[in-house]
């Protein structure tokens, strides 16, 4: 049985059993809720997520120096970087765009009631000179102590940049760093292979603690983001594909399957990078030399999935405090959501603050989240697996257009799959 296969039927096992002990109704002091779900359970989905975390710091260092070490000529590595860049940025404030008009339509802050006092302490966004400021490190070791991304990228491109220009050093130098990256991917290939245990553990907490009455409550609201992320994956990344990378989209969704579920059952882009990265790589047959880059970046700052949430919640506070958006208001939703997906990348709950920003930027009570915070853990796994997508047809557009995408890997259905047996 392949791993798509025992991942979806961890999940469906998963969701079994925490539905029913949901059922059953335990205190929280009972055995049931003590030993099994918060023991068991959060152990096993904390371990899992953990397996995955412990590879990304080492996994984004050593790909990307083997990436722009491979690219010694700088205009390349100029221009992968603004196409990189540019398309991140495109594809959120398409996104946002088309979570604005889909809540529109819906309108799914109409006739919702509150329930009761509503409070919430925003957290704070910060300066975006600190924020230009903080992309360059002064400890590159402490940089990956803390696991902070985009001062690892700039450590890295650099490292690989120097690598290239010091000849027979830099070769020796660089064959150690392939040599390494090869033995990080075959240790993601081994800890992948866990994935379906992780996902019933993670699955069997989230529906045992999840509450219903919740998202009936919110049910417009809910079924509105829903819609927006099957809109997009479903409409905008099938056309960057066709138009862009010439690329059937059924191909590339029918590889990205694994990465998907597994950003679905972790709802953390960070922890899915590793799979994803080996992924683009050994079945999208994206060139390390663009995989390496666009896939930290994206999980990073690419945040369409977020983008569509912030876009339905703030029609969705507007229309339940009964506040009129005017056009000029819904554009800067949109200026406001695409630019923060980059400003406030190094920043925990990174969602929460640009949800804040954006409520801020338009004059909306930042109390409106609480309204909403229910449902929020069910739509970030949907979100999460948006912004995994995301990432790789970013990846695989660039790589088309630099003539860095093996479509002989791509178009072989059994490409990446020998080394798991």
């Amino acid at each position: 049985m392949n791993l798509t296969a025992r991942i979806l039927i961890g999940m469906a096992a998963g969701v079994t059993i925490g539905l029913l002990i949901q059922q059953v109704d335990v205190a929280p002091d009972h055995w049931l809720n003590t030993f099994v779900v918060q023991g068991v359970f959060h152990v096993g989905g904390r371990i899992f997520i953990a397996s995955l975390m412990v590879m990304v710091v080492p996994l984004v260092l050593v790909s990307i120096v083997c990436g722009a070490s491979a690219l010694s000529d700088g205009t390349s590595m100029g221009r992968l970087g603004i196409k990189t860049l540019g398309l991140y940025l495109a594809t959120t404030a398409l996104a946002i765009t088309l979570a604005l008009t889909c809540a529109l339509v819906v309108g799914p802050g109409e006739g919702v009631e509150q329930a009761g006092p509503v409070a919430f302490e925003a957290p704070q966004a910060p300066p975006l000179e600190d924020v230009l400021i903080n992309i360059f490190p002064t400890n590159p070791v402490a940089a990956m102590a803390n696991g902070n991304m985009l001062q690892i990228i700039v450590f890295a491109l650099l490292l690989g940049i120097a690598i290239a220009r010091v000849g027979d050093a830099g070769a020796r130098v660089r064959a150690l760093f392939d040599d390494l990256n090869a033995v990080l991917m075959k240790l993601i290939t081994m800890l992948v292979e866990l994935a379906p245990y992780g996902v019933v553990c993670l699955m069997a907490k989230l529906f045992a603690e999840v509450g219903w009455e919740e998202i009936l409550k919110l049910a417009k609201y809910f079924f509105t983001v829903v819609a927006g992320l099957v809109l997009h994956v479903s409409i905008i990344y099938p056309t960057l594909l066709v138009l862009l990378a010439r690329v059937n989209p059924l191909t590339f969704f029918g590889k990205m399957r694994e990465p998907m579920l597994v950003a679905f059952s972790t709802s953390s882009s960070g922890a899915t990078l590793p799979v994803t990265l080996r992924t683009v790589e050994r079945r999208l047959g994206v060139h390390n030399e663009v995989a390496s880059f666009a896939i930290p970046l994206g999980a990073t700052i690419n945040m369409d999935g977020t983008a569509i949430m912030q876009g339905v919640a703030t029609v969705f506070i507007a229309q339940f405090f009964g506040i009129d958006l005017t056009m000029s208001d819904y554009l800067m939703v949109i200026l406001t959501a695409t630019l923060a997906s980059i400003g406030t990348a190094a920043v925990p709950g990174v969602g929460l603050v640009m949800l804040t920003m954006v409520l801020t930027q338009v004059g909306l009570p930042v109390e409106g989240i609480m309204l909403i915070i229910g449902v929020d853990r069910l739509l970030d796994m949907m979100r999460t697996a948006v912004n995994v997508a995301g990432d790789a047809t970013v990846a695989t557009v660039v790589a088309r257009s630099e003539g860095l995408l093996d479509l002989d890997v791509l178009q072989n259905p059994q490409a990446g799959l020998a080394e798991k047996s």
